[in-house]
């Protein structure tokens, strides 16, 4: 289990950057941004579908999904207030506490 969750969590920052990273460059036009956003996404794909061939011999499609979020909405914090510098808020905690939960469930027999 260990090497699917690296492999995502190392998937989850280079899909951060692609998703978010552009935020910080509004000032550069649209279509490079979006080029440089699919190299980026490239890259996070030759981690994530890896990480995903492994766990799927032990986990379902499902919970590897659930998993997904679960390392997303951490590397996104990390991302939103080391990167961007916006702090998160109380009620963004309270709602990815709620998404960790749901997320949880997938893994309950």
């Amino acid at each position: 289990m260990y090497k699917t969750v690296i492999l995502l969590t190392i998937s989850n920052i280079f899909m951060t950057f692609a998703w978010y990273g552009h935020l910080k460059f509004k000032d550069k036009a649209l279509w490079l941004v979006i080029l440089v956003s699919w190299l980026i996404a490239f890259v996070e794909y030759c981690f994530q579908v890896p990480a995903n061939r492994i766990g799927h011999s032990y986990c379902s499609a499902a919970q590897l999904k659930g998993l997904q979020e679960i390392i997303t909405l951490t590397v996104f914090s990390f991302f939103s207030i080391l990167y961007l510098k916006e702090n998160l808020h109380w009620n963004h905690y309270v709602g990815f506490v709620f998404l960790v939960v749901a997320a949880l469930f997938i893994f309950k027999k």
